[in-house]
């Protein structure tokens, strides 16, 4: 039994999907992992389904009936995660975007006192890579607006490869989480700051997919731009009480 496992969400990743499993396990530590399909026309849950035959132990698949947002994806892998007393919970994309073998720095992160590690990619300047310039502006500029209304001291706070103790999940509380999107990223590092979690950001290189099809628009940003000005105002008249 492994205490730490990542959950992948996917949808038409079949040309990923083989690749990012096989090196998971090829770190150094343990990770088991959990894929959320939602479907996938491709059959990226079939190929899953395959490849458990060869990690009958290590490899989960939670298949979903449609695709109903990223933010749902992940909170269906969590709350499977915590059923199961995971002590290491993680997020990360199907598309390489995120490096596994950034993994293990998350996972020492939280050994050595975070309760959640992010993935960063501007704690350090601007570590994005094969990105059009347009989309870099709009993500750095996303998180520096977050920051400046929510006033929470992360650089990246639209980041999507972390790694959360099971407490911090916990105390959240996911049925209390609001956004479905990738604002969905935002607002669960807010509550747990606002929680008075220790949250730490680790410098990441983050590379754009070179197989499959990206599903970022303009809407996801549209969703964290006017949603967190209301998750905001809600915060003010909520009491936030931290649980150790």
């Amino acid at each position: 039994m492994s205490d730490a496992i990542v959950v992948i969400p996917t949808y038409n990743e079949i040309e990923n999907i083989d690749a990012i499993i096989g090196a998971v396990f090829a770190q150094d530590k343990a990770f088991h992992v959990l894929i959320v399909d939602d479907n996938s026309p491709d059959g990226t849950h079939k190929r899953v389904q395959e490849l458990q035959e060869k990690y009958p132990t290590q490899l989960f698949l939670e298949k979903r009936n449609a695709k109903t947002g990223l933010g749902t994806a992940y909170i269906h892998g969590f709350r499977w995660a915590l059923e199961r007393k995971y002590e290491y919970i993680f997020e990360m994309d199907a598309d390489f975007s995120h490096n596994p073998n950034d993994l293990i720095r998350l996972f020492n992160a939280c050994e050595e006192g975070a309760d959640v590690a992010i993935g960063s990619r501007y704690v350090k300047g601007v570590n994005v890579v094969n990105w059009p310039m347009n989309r870099v502006l709009m993500s750095y500029f996303a998180s520096k607006y977050v920051r400046f209304i929510t006033g929470i001291p992360i650089h990246d706070t639209t980041a999507g490869f972390i790694c959360y103790r099971r407490k911090v999940l916990e105390a959240i509380g996911l049925d209390n989480i609001r956004f479905v999107g990738y604002a969905f990223q935002i607002e669960l590092k807010f509550k747990a700051w606002k929680l008075g979690y220790n949250i730490k950001e680790v410098s990441v290189i983050f590379t754009d997919r070179t197989k499959g099809v990206s599903k970022m628009d303009s809407s996801i940003f549209s969703e964290a731009v006017f949603g967190i000005i209301k998750m905001k105002i809600r915060s003010l008249f909520t009491k936030h009480k931290h649980n150790a």
